[in-house]
């Protein structure tokens, strides 16, 4: 929920406990040392990456694709959060390939302005920011979500570094919630595993809420919800939970004990131990569900 009235209220109240100061904030998010805060596995594959271009209905979309230099993989698609495509995401992105994954990060907003879309160290608590990303932001919809969806894994099967008999995962930050759901719906054959992260936006009451797609998904979910998300809308975990189950699909939705945003190393309000909690639990739904 990159609500802009609640954000800087709630920003006041966990930024004191975060484990980031600002200026190492402003280093980190300059690609300085994202790797020191984000553990390697002993076993981490080589890899190779690159920046794409991708073809959509809408124009091209830049991109940052990273795999193992070895073999064909499953694939992720990655949608970031309202701060779009940057050096944290890449790290994220890369530390998914060394796992055994071929990463798709992309940049949701390539209509309006190629990555990245705010400077180095920009928060979204500052009005410059927000007055940058939310235009971005509200540019988007469930149709262009959808589409980019479907253009997104059709690229994807192209790709000699993805195994094809494997089904695709697919995780989302923030705004990226609605848009890692709709990818579910959109793609429903080849979407075997869907990861959102302090996701906004999941349940409205709105005609095109992602929650009403669930019986058009056939994915494994890991729902992961923000403390102070769960305080302003309550109810809305349950929802997600009785859709999933109506459905008969596996799903593990949790409130975590941390803020909005807390996943990306880069965030004022970054908090370690909740995000490699998340992320061993996103780590062994894939292999479950991917294998």
């Amino acid at each position: 929920m990159c609500d802009q009235d609640h954000f800087v209220e709630d920003l006041k109240k966990y930024v004191d406990g975060a484990s980031l100061s600002r200026r190492q904030l402003g280093t980190l998010a300059a690609g300085v040392s994202l790797a020191m805060l984000l553990p390697r596995a002993a076993n981490a594959a080589d890899v190779k990456e690159s920046e794409v271009q991708i073809k959509t209905p809408y124009g091209t979309a830049d991109c940052y694709f990273v795999h193992p230099a070895a073999g064909a993989s499953a694939a992720v698609l990655v949608w970031p959060d309202i701060l779009g495509l940057r050096p944290a995401f890449r790290a994220m992105g890369k530390r998914l390939a060394e796992a055994g994954y071929a990463v798709l990060v992309v940049n949701p907003f390539y209509r309006q302005k190629h990555a990245p879309v705010v400077p180095d160290g920009a928060s979204f608590a500052d009005e410059a920011t927000r007055n940058a990303v939310m235009p971005l932001a509200q540019a988007l919809n469930a149709t262009t979500h959808t589409t980019d969806a479907k253009a997104f894994v059709a690229w994807l099967d192209t790709q000699a570094a993805v195994d094809k008999n494997k089904k695709i995962g697919s995780t989302g930050y923030c705004m990226g919630g609605p848009m890692v759901m709709r990818t579910a719906a959109a793609v429903p054959a080849r979407i075997g595993a869907i990861g959102s992260f302090h996701g906004g936006g999941l349940v409205t009451q709105m005609p095109d809420s992602p929650h009403l797609s669930i019986p058009q998904m056939k994915a494994q979910f890991l729902i992961a919800i923000a403390e102070n998300d769960d305080m302003r809308e309550p109810d809305s975990k349950n929802v997600l939970k009785d859709s999933f189950a109506k459905a008969k699909l596996p799903h593990e939705v949790e409130v975590y004990p941390a803020p909005h945003g807390w996943c990306p190393p880069d965030a004022a309000v970054y908090n370690k131990e909740q995000a490699e909690r998340a992320w061993g639990r996103m780590m062994a739904l894939f292999e479950k569900a991917l294998a």
